[in-house]
């Protein structure tokens, strides 16, 4: 594991006397894909919006890359792209417009700037046509909203929910972009509701209620604490009767056994081989993170709340 680029200590942020952040603290190390879920409401754009800078915090300390934003905010926001959930665009302007735009506001050099937009769009499969932004389907506006975030090379990447409201295809593509990122040495750190998303994703996740952690650490180590594994074979047989044993299930032309005890598996398939039977499948299923989340959170993932 790398060194600590974002840490933060009990952290709070109130709106009016509403505690929106109550009290976290979380690591995020360099190179990795770091994970943020909760219901609505539980206070993760709060939370991206303090670590990016856009918002200070009540009370805590956050650093970035080892510095606070009190005394080196120029240099701390230099090293992050930040995506909001609603990104505005210039919608009047092309593509390769609005980059350039934004590089000369990061003080990008122009020959640096053209070649880095290119990599960005051909990374990103954003076709370069003289098609104005507002006629972009709502998938490329979030590719040129992303291209954005990465005109200034930032080694610290700040998405809030990067794929909400895409079709299927767009949310796998740029999902598969954020790992490339990782492979480059960025750490990304972003929300989502997409726990099946971030499961596959993700190194580590913390998960958050109320503005407060519920549980943070390596989605492995999650899984193992909170969840199980269950072990399932599938056989066939001709004389089911004569097998004794118990708790199999018809299924279709076959038979489904469940178990959560390694030690069963080695006995019933000796069971099924000695009395002519064929397995057909033995597979393990863990439980996913989203029933985790649902087990200590006690709410769907995209259930209502008052912010």
């Amino acid at each position: 594991m790398g060194d600590v680029v974002i840490s933060a200590r009990d952290l709070h942020r109130h709106y009016d006397g509403f505690l929106a952040v109550a009290g976290i603290d979380l690591a995020v190390y360099e190179g990795e894909i770091f994970g943020i879920v909760g219901p609505n409401g539980a206070g993760k754009t709060t939370l991206l919006k303090m670590l990016s800078g856009l918002i200070s915090e009540s009370s805590g300390e956050i650093k970035i890359l080892g510095y606070d934003f009190a005394t080196n905010a120029i240099a701390i926001k230099r090293n992050i792209g930040f995506l909001p959930e609603e990104s505005p665009l210039y919608e009047n302007m092309r593509v390769m417009d609005y980059l350039i735009f934004f590089s000369e506001i990061f003080g990008v050099t122009k020959d640096v700037a053209m070649n880095r937009i290119n990599e960005i769009l051909s990374a990103l499969d954003l076709p370069l046509n003289k098609k104005k932004i507002g006629d972009l389907s709502k998938g490329m506006k979030r590719k040129v909203a992303i291209a954005r975030s990465l005109i200034n090379d930032p080694q610290i990447l700040i998405y809030d929910e990067p794929t909400s409201g895409l079709d299927p295809m767009t949310s796998k593509y740029i999902t598969d972009f954020l790992k490339e990122l990782k492979t480059e040495g960025k750490t990304v750190i972003f929300s989502a509701h997409n726990l099946y998303q971030v499961e596959s994703i993700c190194d580590r996740v913390l998960i958050m209620n109320n503005g407060k952690k519920i549980v943070n650490g390596p989605i492995d180590e999650i899984i193992r604490e909170y969840g199980s594994i269950e072990y399932q074979i599938e056989f066939r047989i001709d004389d089911f009767d004569d097998l004794r044993l118990g708790g199999a299930e018809p299924c279709n032309d076959h038979y489904l056994i469940r178990t959560s005890d390694i030690n069963d598996i080695n006995h019933i398939t000796k069971q099924i081989i000695e009395y002519a039977g064929d397995i057909v499948e033995i597979r393990t299923r863990e439980t996913p993170l989203e029933e985790i989340f649902l087990k200590l959170v006690g709410e769907p993932i995209s259930g209502h709340s008052v912010l």
